[in-house]
């Protein structure tokens, strides 16, 4: 049976609906933890689904180094002003903003990177690979295994979070998505670094 006080709890966590919070906590017996697990699996779900609708509003993130040497602009969208105020929203926008500053990708999503850059870099582990002795057959197997660190390192969407690396951007911005019910893109990001 579900009480009143696990459900105010398991609200205040996840910024669910009442149903949905009700639900989630019938169908795990009462277990706190596992249903904020069914939560967020439904909002990413539900997130993915609204990731086609458009988004025209929102803010540009920002961050400069304490130094002064680096700085960044992170341009984050959202579907209404209402969501662009909204504080998980700045928030986002300023750790994105933080992330960029950091880890220094080169492109928001795969599609972005140039075939010959990608080329370029199967080409060089493949030299790698060779030398390293490695047998013909899977040098292959071991240069597509190795593109997708490549992908990881330059990719913003597919970098390791600098705050939690167990999930990517393009997770924590689905996430977050999924607590304020609106498609949730990164737009454009512009990293500027002295001496770079």
């Amino acid at each position: 049976m579900t009480t009143t006080d696990q459900i105010k709890k398991l609200r205040a966590m996840t910024g669910a609906g009442m149903l949905d919070v009700k639900k989630a906590l019938d169908e795990t017996g009462g277990d706190i933890d596992r249903a904020v697990a069914l939560l967020r699996e439904r909002g990413i779900a539900k997130a993915g689904k609204k990731a086609d609708r458009e988004a025209r509003e929102g803010l540009v993130g920002h961050y400069v180094h304490h130094n002064g040497k680096i700085g960044v602009l992170v341009e984050l969208n959202c579907e209404t002003d209402f969501v662009a105020r909204n504080d998980a929203f700045k928030e986002l926008a300023k750790n994105l903003a933080l992330h960029v500053a950091m880890a220094a990708p080169q492109y928001l999503r795969r599609e972005e990177v140039p075939a010959e850059a990608v080329e370029a870099e199967r080409a060089a582990l493949r030299a790698e690979a060779l030398e390293e002795g490695k047998p013909e057959a899977i040098v292959d197997k071991m240069v597509e295994g190795r593109i997708g660190k490549f992908y990881a390192e330059s990719v913003l969407l597919e970098q390791p979070y600098i705050k939690d690396d167990k999930k990517t951007i393009e997770h924590l911005v689905k996430e977050v998505a999924a607590t304020l019910g609106e498609n949730v893109q990164i737009g454009a990001f512009s990293r500027i670094a002295i001496g770079e």
